[in-house]
């Protein structure tokens, strides 16, 4: 179940897209800070963030969630 909102998703991609940045920027062996930035980048393209889980943190809007069910529903008809 995805617990990720849109805003949250294009704020994780921002981040992602920074740290990718920092590979660049930065020299020697600071430069690996930068992998950090595939776990924004992962929790966003798969729309679940494993630490909202245990805190029933949900970002996605009420009309967001009932679009979401209502293709589901279509789909299985």
């Amino acid at each position: 179940m995805q617990n990720i909102g849109k805003t949250d998703k294009i704020v994780r991609y921002v981040l992602a897209a920074v740290f990718f940045s920092l590979f660049i920027i930065l020299k020697g062996d600071s430069r690996y800070l930068a992998l950090i930035g595939f776990i924004p980048l992962a929790t966003a393209a798969a729309g679940v963030c494993p630490l909202y889980i245990p805190f029933g943190i949900n970002t996605i809007k009420h009309k967001e969630n009932i679009e979401k069910y209502s293709d589901r529903m279509s789909d299985k008809a």
